[in-house]
């Protein structure tokens, strides 16, 4: 397997790499929007429980 990979050309092993590359940058842009959006919610449900005092369905609060 690793042979493969190795004696493979190098214009193809830096094809891979920049397809890695833009497979992770693409992941984390998807993982910043996924947390900012949880992060919103989370910020709304809070502060919609603090408005009506039920606070106490939180554990721990």
């Amino acid at each position: 397997m690793i042979d493969a990979i190795t004696s493979a050309p190098p214009i193809l092993l830096v094809l891979a790499a920049l397809a890695v590359f833009a497979v992770a940058v693409i992941a984390i842009r998807i993982a910043i929007k996924l947390a900012v959006r949880v992060g919103i919610v989370a910020a709304v449900v809070l502060a919609a429980l603090y408005a009506v005092g039920k606070l106490e369905l939180i554990p721990g609060v």
